[in-house]
């Protein structure tokens, strides 16, 4: 059968490479194959579950039958709720008309691109991000990659994005950062921020503005005196130039309860809201409802985040140990110190070694040896828009148990052990 020529974007479009990656992997293991899968950012409730008083303000708005349609940008109480959180914890202040809320982060992330980027707009992300060169794509915006590098814990220098603003619509960046799990410094995004400023100062009236898009949707997932800050609170001016991205999803363990919101100027915030208003991509109104309750009971908020993180660290800590032992041993390993969110990056850096007589010759190679021979599926940094020969990977700790982190390892350093260096 002939296939139909669709649309350029559909033609063009590559899906998520994550998702895909997943999907093979939950394949094999429907197959009866033993798989150590760290691939997904997501949580194994049996581990992680989302709060009890959250679970319980969900149930009990269903059975209050909170189950119509919601205003399009999310019911007033959880506007205003997310409002407090905001002005508790990081002093900033956005009114209700400056929020809209959505079914998780990515119909905001949509929305904005947009609402943004005509076809060539100049939009700034680094590598390796998360999604943004497919946005860009969808978008047509002309694609501006900022590499980043793992002295610099894979995350930017201001002076690197500086020297891109010129003619610039968008810069896209995520702090604490997924797939890294490392945080912007302080001063770099206090430097960036001022500089925002400054070329939107130069810009002629009849020019279009430069806006900053923070995903900061793990800005509460911070380990030891790592903390996160957002450019609003360091550079108040900033406030006319960003929109966040945000929700309840990592911050809560709570994927698939899909609430999500933005906070931004009125103005933008507004067609976001109109634009999803075609796509239908509001959180449901009973976990609305239940979210504005569970936001508004801070100590409940409080407690959560504190056993939650404790766990969280203790598995990306475990690992990193772990990765430092066989570093020891001389295996060519490098691993970056946790910081946040529930991410460690790890180099595994075996292109050249043999194994049964075959050599690893690429990337891609390793990565199948990996699977294969360790049992252990981890995301390659090409998913996020490295090079393919990239040898660093990303590792999610929300679905681990330790007994399989055990195993994992057990099995990791069996494998490698069967590894000859040319």
């Amino acid at each position: 059968m002939i296939q139909d020529p669709l649309s350029s974007l559909a033609e063009s479009l590559v899906g998520s490479e994550i998702v895909k990656l997943g999907n093979a992997i939950n394949e094999r293991k429907a197959k009866g194959e033993k798989i150590y899968n760290y691939t997904i950012g997501d949580f194994n409730p049996e581990f992680f579950p989302i709060p009890q008083a959250y679970q319980d303000a969900i149930i009990a708005a269903y059975k209050a039958h909170r189950t119509n349609y919601p205003p399009a940008d999310g019911i007033l109480e959880l506007r205003q709720a997310v409002g407090d959180l905001f002005r508790r914890h990081q002093n900033i202040d956005y009114k209700n008309d400056e929020i809209l809320i959505s079914s998780g982060g990515r119909p905001i992330i949509y929305a904005l691109f947009r609402t943004l980027i005509d076809p060539g707009d100049k939009v700034i992300y680094t590598v390796p991000s998360w999604n943004n060169n497919h946005y860009t794509h969808i978008c047509g915006g002309t694609h501006c990659v900022v590499p980043v590098y793992p002295e610099d814990q894979f995350m930017p220098k201001a002076s690197q994005i500086e020297a891109q603003l010129s003619g610039a619509r968008l810069i896209c960046l995520c702090s604490p950062q997924n797939p890294t799990g490392t945080t912007l410094d302080k001063n770099e995004l206090l430097n960036l921020c001022n500089s925002i400023v400054a070329e939107n100062k130069k810009r002629a009236p009849h020019e279009k503005k430069l806006y900053l898009m923070y995903d900061q949707m793990y800005w509460t997932l911070t380990y030891g005196e790592i903390e996160a800050f957002s450019p609003v609170q360091l550079c108040p001016e900033m406030k006319a130039y960003t929109i966040f991205v945000d929700g309840v999803s990592k911050a809560f363990a709570a994927t698939g309860v899909r609430v999500g919101w933005t906070m931004g100027p009125a103005p933008i915030v507004a067609k976001m809201k109109a634009l999803l208003s075609h796509v239908g991509a509001w959180a449901p109104m009973a976990e609305q409802h239940a979210t504005a309750q569970f936001l508004q009971n801070n100590d409940a908020v409080e407690q959560y985040l504190k056993d939650f993180k404790h766990h969280i660290e203790d598995r990306l800590y475990f690992i990193f140990n772990h990765f430092i032992a066989l570093q020891k041993k001389g295996y060519p390993i490098e691993v970056i110190t946790p910081q946040a969110a529930i991410y460690l990056t790890v180099k595994l850096d075996f292109v050249g070694y043999t194994f049964k007589g075959k050599t690893l010759q690429k990337q891609e190679d390793v990565s199948e040896f990996l699977l294969n021979e360790a049992h252990l599926a981890l995301v390659p940094f090409s998913c996020f828009g490295a090079d393919s020969n990239a040898p660093w990977y990303r590792i999610s700790v929300g679905t681990c148990s330790f007994d399989d982190l055990k195993e994992m390892f057990e099995s990791l350093e069996q494998a490698l052990a069967q590894l000859q260096k040319n």
